[in-house]
């Protein structure tokens, strides 16, 4: 089975938690050094937040990440996208947004925001994401920039 065709899901098992956040700190935290735990928000807990994982055919290795919080009536924010350095490219990033931007909808959401390093930017837009301003620089070096999408 290719990457691409594995299925995305929540993570429900203890050593698919731990892959969906060895992920998030590997790509997100990591390179800039920043402590283990990190990655890890309180909003990971709350009831209504939605993750995705897309894991490798050994279904202990994630390749693909995603979070999203509601943060209004009608607004979520997808959150810690990462995929895998060796499984960049394959489409598994837009599979990840696809899943989210799909439970939002059935969760009654009809807009998306999100801060998009500055480097993902032109994959956001491919999606129909808009950028609406600069956001914020993560960790001195990271410019990030608000972007959203109306469902």
């Amino acid at each position: 089975m290719k990457p691409a065709s594995l299925p995305i899901h929540p993570p429900r098992t203890p050593t698919e938690w731990t892959a969906y956040y060895q992920l998030r700190y590997a790509v997100l935290r990591a390179p800039w050094q920043q402590p283990v735990g990190s990655e890890r928000v309180p909003a990971d807990e709350e009831p209504d937040t939605i993750h995705a994982l897309l894991l490798a055919p050994d279904a202990a290795t994630a390749l693909a990440v995603g979070m999203l919080q509601p943060i209004g009536e009608h607004q979520g924010q997808i959150r810690f996208m990462a995929v895998a350095p060796e499984a960049a490219g394959q489409g598994l990033g837009q599979q990840v947004v696809t899943y989210l931007e799909a439970q939002a909808q059935a969760a009654g959401l009809n807009e998306i925001v999100l801060h998009s390093r500055e480097t993902a930017v032109g994959f956001y837009q491919r999606l129909g994401y808009v950028v609406v301003e600069p956001s914020h620089t993560l960790f001195g070096v990271l410019l990030h920039f608000l972007m959203r999408k109306l469902l």
